[in-house]
């Protein structure tokens, strides 16, 4: 056995050598990426930050409803760069998800949704990543993180029959308490492994199919190495978004906070606007627009779910968004609304508000049923069919 074993651990080694040549060194990749393809190995750098400093952070947290707001204090005051690693922490989520904004939106731009598991797996990083915020956005105890945690928890009891029964399971009582808080702080802990096991996943697939590119072309002999031509450019496109992130953790660490939260949670005092971190602002504004509870619900899945049928909706000849005039302007018109979205989640529910909220919620939705029909109309223009 012992004369075997170094012929087995050059194996081995030999078969690791060969799993990062061919995935990160040697991979063929399109020769005319832009900058806009930097965003995907951005977010593999936040998931990282955000697991590494939530595992230290876990280390001095206690999830309990009299010690979960003052063990938050703990580490701010008390604990060695306690402060850093919170403020970490809490921007690394708005970043991750401002990142991950950028990922989809330039996917949708260059339709790279052609690549149906590819794109099917990054969706579902986007909804585990957002129950994974929720449940995290819970933990430090103050008054928006309970009341949040209430009204979003309380939108399960809209399924009819046993609703009630599913948020009381949840709750583990009849209101948010100290088993919630447990529950939320267990699941918060887990999910980013399961998150990381679809990002290898999602990396998995983008090998085996390959990256797109802004021509949309599909040619062996415009491939290059990924090393070192893009791992170059990846590395660049780290320095430049750690020199933002940090000027926002040094200079203005609460500028995505919400003040309330300061306030230790008080189920006797309810805030007078109840809302939910910026990334989910967008979704709870369709909530919102839709008077009944489960009406409202359905909008608020719906609003995410409606990315899993883009890829069924691709029937045309380029696969790019290149060449397609109306379809930029549409897509930037869609920028734009998805903003102003996120903007009257914050309003109150009140005119002009509400009446904007209802026609900003309609051409949200339309652009996933008529970007298709221009595509189409645009085919037969330059392709004659």
């Amino acid at each position: 056995m012992k004369m075997k074993m170094p012929f087995y651990n050059a194996y081995k080694n030999n078969i690791i050598t060969n799993i990062i040549n061919k995935s990160l060194i040697s991979l063929p990749t399109p020769n005319n990426l832009s900058f806009m393809w930097n965003f995907g190995s951005i977010m593999g750098l936040f998931l990282l930050i955000q697991i590494i400093s939530g595992l230290m952070l876990t280390m001095h947290y206690c999830p309990n409803e009299n010690l979960a707001f003052y063990s938050i204090i703990h580490i701010l005051k008390d604990i060695d760069k306690g402060w850093l690693l919170r403020n970490i922490h809490m921007n690394g989520a708005s970043f991750y998800f401002l990142i991950m904004y950028m990922h989809i939106g330039r996917n949708i731009y260059y339709m790279c949704y052609s690549s149906n598991k590819t794109w099917n797996i990054g969706v579902t990083i986007l909804i585990l990543s957002m129950a994974t915020a929720f449940m995290g956005y819970i933990l430090p105890w103050g008054q928006m993180s309970f009341w949040g945690a209430t009204v979003i928890t309380n939108l399960l009891s809209a399924i009819p029959y046993m609703g009630t029964t599913i948020v009381e399971w949840i709750w583990g009582g009849f209101a948010i308490n100290n088993a919630t808080l447990n529950r939320f702080f267990t699941f918060h802990f887990i999910m980013p492994f399961i998150i990381l096991f679809f990002v290898l996943m999602h990396l998995l697939f983008l090998h085996i199919n390959g990256s797109n590119n802004p021509l949309g072309i599909n040619d062996k002999n415009m491939k290059i190495p990924f090393h070192p031509y893009y791992s170059i450019k990846d590395l660049l496109g780290f320095m430049i978004i750690l020199l933002i992130f940090f000027y926002f953790i040094y200079q203005n660490p609460y500028f995505f906070s919400d003040p309330d939260n300061f306030i230790e949670a008080n189920s006797m005092n309810t805030p007078i606007h109840i809302k939910p971190e910026w990334y989910f602002l967008f979704a709870y504004s369709i909530l919102r627009t839709i008077s009944n509870k489960l009406g409202g619900v359905i909008a608020l899945l719906m609003s995410l779910l409606i990315l899993f049928i883009m890829p069924l909706m691709l029937n045309n000849q380029l696969k790019t968004n290149k060449f397609y005039f109306m379809n930029q302007m549409y897509f930037w018109f869609f920028i734009n609304n998805f903003m102003l979205l996120t903007w009257l989640g914050i309003q109150p529910i009140e005119y002009p508000f509400k009446s904007l909220s209802y026609i900003f919620t309609m051409t949200y939705f339309s652009f996933y049923i008529l970007n298709p029909i221009l595509f189409k109309l645009w085919d037969k223009m330059i392709f004659n069919k």
